[in-house]
């Protein structure tokens, strides 16, 4: 079963994400609601993956995603950022940190599993 780290500061997206994921893809969904708690957990959990909001007061997604990439054991693992900023500049800039792919906000809980299966290449 894959597990899949959810960053996200809004409760009730956290909320959504987690239900659809765990309803249609049967993942193990964790989640953490600032770019700090994500690291720390993201250093304990190992995910298979981890969405990750743009937006967040403390540290914003991109920061905490360049921290995450600090960390050897998490260097490999795949990040998805979630953003209501979906402007062609936008996407060159999230891509040219390195990032595994964008997936725009507000997103359809129906359709985000196979948006995750499709970026990251899981059948």
């Amino acid at each position: 079963m894959k597990t899949v780290l959810l960053v996200d500061d809004e409760d009730d997206i956290r909320e959504v994400a987690q239900m659809s994921l765990e309803v249609t893809a049967g993942w193990n969904i964790e989640g953490a609601n600032c770019g700090t708690a994500g690291i720390e957990k993201a250093r304990s959990l190992r995910p298979d993956a981890i969405l990750l909001d743009v937006m967040m007061p403390d540290m914003d997604g991109p920061t905490t995603f360049k921290k995450i990439q600090e960390i050897p054991e998490l260097k490999e693992t795949p990040v998805i950022l979630m953003t209501a900023k979906v402007q062609a500049s936008d996407l060159e800039q999230f891509r040219a940190i390195g990032v595994s792919g964008v997936i725009a906000k507000p997103f359809d809980p129906m359709s985000l599993a196979e948006q995750v299966k499709e970026i990251l290449s899981w059948s």
